[in-house]
């Protein structure tokens, strides 16, 4: 564990791009959401929802893929198994998550606190989310930012493996097999099913229990294509 610990330091060295940008981020998206409101010409008074969380996702994704191309070599370089860079990595991203993800259930409460910044505007707790305590809203921030670094994490580790072939058949490959299930989908007439089904599900299973799955999928994934990665 020790070592798993060090491990973890030496990614943490690359911090500014791991912490400083989603939480600067974090710190103006009640700006940003003013500057939209005044470029829509919102008044000052009226509930309403503002969608700039996703943005937070396109600044965590990019940091652990710089991890598994700039410092995995230089790990590996100082003796570091692949194991032990895997788990320092799993425990970078779930301790970025959760930080990140506690910073925003602060901005949530200073957000309610404020009237919505002055304005009723809502930017960190859209009705979308659902209704959660503290701790639970915790975890609900928390598991698309662990999703969303795996992608990040896989992306990284096939660039290592494969340099700039394997990124580009990996979209392809993407791209294909959203399109056939978009395709397979519409054809058996699956849409209304699709959303029912998304409809009915609780809002902590939605954003935390099954991003959790898909981010141990793609976790999985990036383990076998890491063991074969070279420096």
């Amino acid at each position: 564990m020790t070592r798993v610990l060090d491990v973890a330091r030496i990614q943490l060295v690359n911090w500014p791009v791991l912490l400083a940008y989603p939480l600067g981020l974090l710190a103006v998206l009640p700006l940003l959401g003013w500057g939209i409101d005044v470029s829509n010409g919102e008044g000052a008074f009226g509930a309403h929802e503002i969608y700039l969380l996703p943005a937070l996702w396109g600044v965590v994704a990019p940091a652990h893929l710089q991890s598994m191309t700039q410092v995995f070599p230089f790990a590996l370089g100082l003796g570091v198994t692949r194991r032990t860079f895997a788990a320092a990595t799993a425990l970078v991203v779930v301790g970025q998550a959760l930080l990140v993800g506690l910073v925003m259930v602060v901005l949530d409460v200073v957000e309610r606190s404020t009237g919505g910044w002055g304005r009723e505007a809502r930017i960190f707790g859209p009705a979308v989310l659902g209704q959660h305590g503290p701790f639970a809203l915790w975890f609900v921030y928390s598991g698309p930012l662990v999703a969303v670094s795996a992608i990040g994490v896989l992306a990284g580790v096939v660039f290592q493996r494969w340099r700039q072939t394997g990124i580009y058949l990996g979209l392809a490959g993407a791209a294909a097999l959203l399109a056939g299930i978009k395709l397979l989908a519409s054809q058996r007439s699956w849409w209304p099913a699709i959303g029912d089904f998304l409809g009915g599900q609780p809002s902590f299973a939605l954003y935390t229990a099954y991003p959790l799955v898909f981010a141990l999928a793609l976790g999985a994934t990036a383990w076998l294509v890491l063991r074969r990665a070279t420096a």
